[in-house]
């Protein structure tokens, strides 16, 4: 009788980095309950770090307890590193320790690689990773030291660790903030409203770690020579533009009527910034308009780009469902940007991911305004804050039960590693059926 022989069954590229992330909140959550993590040295409930661990990997934002007023230096500095881990990935870091120790790379890394910051290709993925390494640390250590004189001459010293936390903590569109305390805590930067220096620098880092590393490599090959680039840092340049120029016009025009017009400019441009995945906030958004909220919730929900530091159902993904209604409407095959055909299969990709968000975001939010006896508008906001990884709140998040903040750790574990990924991870295997079903029309719309 012939012996059965069995296969090795590996873990897929998709695999990897769901487990990836998922350790590193793990471990994140288990020192965060140390007892010298917070500043009372009492041990911090198991829940509520594994909350605040998956915020900080996940570069979200959302907290249940204050940062600067309860979290210690250590469990500040925890909160930084898994802040840097999550915004450039787990799988960047990995390789460039494992370059930096002299190990070769294999296939089946470059592979991973690939996937985590959604690279074309394997090839150069070791250049790639190296790049994004160098550049990451410089455009922060930049950002901090444009950030310290006035964080120095606020707090002293410790304006330097106020620096380095901010700048880390916005170029990885994470939300994150050191400026609470015990009598004004989850204040963000509200003092620093009217502060070009800090509005400013906050708005670059912002940008800069949202646009993705490979707009960032075409930038630094091609440099002014728009036409060399790649289609998708075309796209995701025109997108970010769109999407930051257009809502700040509006809030200038329908918000924050009793700011000064100067102050009513940085308030009006650092808020349609902020909102595609950073989470800072210069102004008291629960005194916005319904309407104002309701922009914030889509921007939110659209985020930043592929292969970059933030979250969201990303620019490209609203750009190719645009274009592909666009196509529509003028009655051609397919879809096309900037004089480019784009392929059947992103077009799925992106109706599949909008569906994805737009379920998980509703359902989240159904579940919790029933489970707190909450108006579900603003459930609304938080989930799409959580699943966007913005981490911008109406105040909601931490006053809920844990029924509430499980279902807010899982929409922002799912925002971080993609719905697409996650799906890939459960469903590895590719269906090669080589016959297709009879096809029958049916009529939409």
């Amino acid at each position: 009788m012939p012996k059965l022989s069995k296969r090795k069954r590996r873990l897929t590229s998709f695999q990897i980095i769901i487990l990836g992330f998922a350790g590193v909140i793990l471990l994140g959550a288990l020192l965060l309950m140390l007892p010298f993590s917070s500043k009372s040295g009492n041990v911090t409930p198991f829940h509520e770090t594994l909350f605040t661990a998956t915020s900080a990997a996940c570069v979200t934002g959302l907290i249940v307890q204050d940062t600067a007023s309860y979290w210690s230096l250590f469990g500040q500095s925890v909160i930084l590193l898994l802040i840097q881990i999550g915004g450039m990935g787990v799988i960047t870091i990995a390789v460039s320790l494992a370059v930096l120790s002299g190990r070769k790379i294999s296939l089946m890394q470059r592979s991973v690689m690939q996937e985590s910051i959604s690279a074309p290709q394997t090839g150069g993925i070791v250049r790639l990773t190296g790049f994004i390494i160098k550049v990451s640390l410089i455009i922060e250590a930049l950002g901090a030291a444009a950030m310290m004189p006035v964080f120095c001459r606020d707090f002293g010293a410790k304006g330097i660790w106020m620096a380095v936390f901010h700048a880390v903590s916005a170029f990885c569109n994470a939300g994150f903030d050191v400026m609470g305390t015990p009598e004004a805590r989850f204040s963000s930067l509200t003092s620093y409203a009217g502060q070009p220096l800090v509005n400013l620098t906050v708005m670059l880092l912002i940008v800069v770690g949202g646009i993705g590393f490979l707009t960032w490599d075409d930038v630094r090959t091609n440099r002014l020579r728009l036409k060399r680039y790649r289609l998708q840092s075309k796209v995701v340049l025109t997108t970010s533009a769109v999407l930051i120029f257009v809502p700040a016009v509006f809030f200038f025009l329908f918000e924050f009527a009793d700011l000064s017009v100067g102050d009513r400019i940085f308030a009006s441009l650092f808020q349609s910034v902020t909102t595609r995945t950073a989470g800072f906030n210069t102004v008291d958004l629960t005194s916005m308009s319904g309407i104002g909220k309701c922009l914030m919730i889509v921007l939110m929900l659209i985020g930043g780009s592929p292969g970059s530091t933030a979250g969201g159902m990303k620019t490209t993904t609203v750009a190719v469902l645009f274009s592909n209604a666009v196509s529509v409407f003028r009655k051609n095959e397919n879809a096309e940007m900037f004089r480019r055909r784009i392929p059947d299969e992103a077009v799925k990709n992106a109706a599949a991911i909008l569906m994805l968000y737009v379920t998980l975001f509703v359902g989240g939010a159904l579940v919790i305004s029933m489970a707190e006896d909450l108006p579900l508008a603003v459930c609304l906001f938080e989930t799409a804050s959580a699943i966007g990884t913005v981490g911008l709140t109406l105040g909601l998040t931490p006053q809920l039960g844990l029924l509430s903040q499980i279902i807010l750790i899982v929409l922002m574990f799912l925002g971080r590693v993609g719905g697409l990924t996650l799906i890939y991870a459960t469903l590895s295997e590719r269906n090669t059926r080589l016959s297709k079903l009879p096809q029958e029309k049916i009529t939409v719309g």
